[in-house]
């Protein structure tokens, strides 16, 4: 999952953003509103971490220009600004979720886990496509009983097709959702990925279960042929 950091001091926004890279999210990052705002508008985010004492423009401000546009993207705002009259204001005006600092990482990392699973229609914590069953909760992927064992990006990739798996997906779309915006979109990182999830879904028993096309994409299917 591809998330949008807001978060003007710079020490705090790197400890965030690389916690969350370890556990294998891609993340931007912005330090003002007006920066939110652009990279808001430029690529495709499953949710934002938004904090509200920003340069340039309020996060309060970011919040409600985002909510003119969609009322379902998920923001998260993470602030100093911890009365109840702040909480109360930040999810009235749309935020999804309200965390207040200081806090402990891995209560963000939950709160964020529980806000990108409402993204998606299914509620069910286990996704299954034929022998295969991702746990998004544990961000653990199982053939039958066997638990195959993914690098952080060969699961990013998998979950995402799983999620969206009533459509082939471009890797354009695979690879923003994966990567962070300074990836090289023309390097072969992302198809050495692929190819390595491929094998190791086939050694798992579950071969042919990534579709792709040429020129359409990719898509998580049960028992078809991939055709490169």
């Amino acid at each position: 999952m591809k998330l949008l950091l807001v978060e003007d001091e710079e020490m705090l926004s790197r400890t965030i953003a690389k916690g969350l890279e370890i556990l294998g999210y891609a993340v931007d990052r912005a330090y003002d509103g007006e920066e939110a705002l652009y990279l808001y508008g430029l690529n495709e985010y499953d949710l934002m971490i938004l904090d509200l004492n920003l340069p340039k423009l309020d996060g309060m401000d970011v919040l409600r220009q985002i909510r003119k546009e969609d009322e379902e993207f998920r923001v998260l705002i993470l602030s100093a600004r911890n009365s109840l009259e702040d909480k109360v204001d930040g999810l009235d005006s749309g935020s999804n979720d309200y965390l207040t600092k200081p806090f402990e990482f891995k209560e963000l990392e939950a709160r964020i886990r529980s806000l990108l699973r409402r993204n998606f229609t299914t509620r069910n914590r286990v996704l299954s496509c034929g022998c295969l069953k991702l746990d998004t909760a544990a961000k653990r992927v199982y053939c039958g009983k066997k638990q195959v064992e993914l690098t952080r990006k060969e699961y990013a990739l998998l979950e995402y097709l799983f999620h969206h798996n009533d459509r082939m997906i471009r890797a354009e779309e695979l690879i923003e959702h994966a990567w962070d915006s300074e990836t090289d979109l023309f390097s072969n990182s992302f198809r050495f990925h692929i190819h390595s999830l491929r094998k190791k879904l086939d050694a798992a028993g579950a071969e042919g279960y990534i579709v792709s096309q040429r020129g359409l994409g990719y898509r998580l299917t049960y028992g078809e042929e991939t055709h490169e």
